[in-house]
């Protein structure tokens, strides 16, 4: 009996393997997401969005405002219950606007199809709105400009389930004493303004794409969040 259940998980990870691998690896053409979905969401809700992108978009003295091309607020439906945060944009993301187009945002479409997920039911944001010159990492600076804008955001998407992608994520809302290969795939309950969200911790989607034996830990991370009740 033990044999046959370690059958049947060893075949759903291959599958899940097959899945995120497929067509990326060779694949550098960003994803075209201009056209959007319209969700309806309420107007108190709408136009608290509107606000903190106005804010951000009026934000002075940033370099990184100064460099780029465009803000990247978010992408997906406002009405989900899961919110996903990343890091900051990259190349792609700053060209279009939005967040995870690139090769990370193809295998992040792909590892949430392996939990029958996709854009239309999550909600997905950064850290930082605008992208750091040559995809830097945020400095400490930056980060801590920004974090009100985020933790605003959250409070305003108000998730059940808030998914942190990243050790940069992860060091700006949880800590930075913690370690990602300690926290990831444990809940943590926490609240941001008036939203009390279950937070969890996975490994941001271009890290796996230089570390491909961790996808069998975010793959146990997908499942935390797939059977997690919201």
């Amino acid at each position: 009996m033990i044999i046959k259940k370690n059958n049947i998980s060893s075949i759903k990870l291959i599958k899940y393997y097959k899945l995120i691998n497929y067509n990326l690896i060779y694949n550098n053409k960003a994803i075209n997401r201009y056209k959007k979905d319209s969700f309806e969401i309420s107007v108190n809700k709408a136009d608290n969005l509107k606000k903190l992108k106005k804010s951000i978009v009026e934000i002075r003295n940033c370099t990184l405002k100064k460099n780029a091309k465009n803000i990247v607020f978010s992408d997906g439906n406002p009405k989900s219950k899961i919110m996903l945060i990343g890091e900051a944009p990259g190349a792609n993301e700053d060209e279009e606007g939005l967040p995870f187009v690139g090769r990370a945002g193809a295998l992040l479409d792909k590892m949430l199809a392996a939990i029958n997920l996709d854009r239309k039911k999550v909600y997905i944001s950064n850290i930082i709105n605008y992208r750091p010159p040559n995809n830097r990492r945020p400095t400490n600076e930056e980060i801590k400009r920004y974090l009100p804008f985020i933790s605003k955001h959250i409070e305003i998407i108000n998730p059940k389930i808030l998914v942190l992608l990243g050790s940069t994520a992860m060091n700006a809302l949880i800590g930075n004493e913690v370690v990602i290969s300690k926290m990831r795939g444990k809940w943590i309950e926490k609240k941001f303004g008036n939203c009390k969200t279950s937070v969890i911790i996975t490994f941001h989607p271009a890290f796996l794409m230089r570390q491909p034996a961790q996808k069998k830990m975010s793959w146990i991370d997908l499942k935390m969040i797939r059977d997690k009740k919201i």
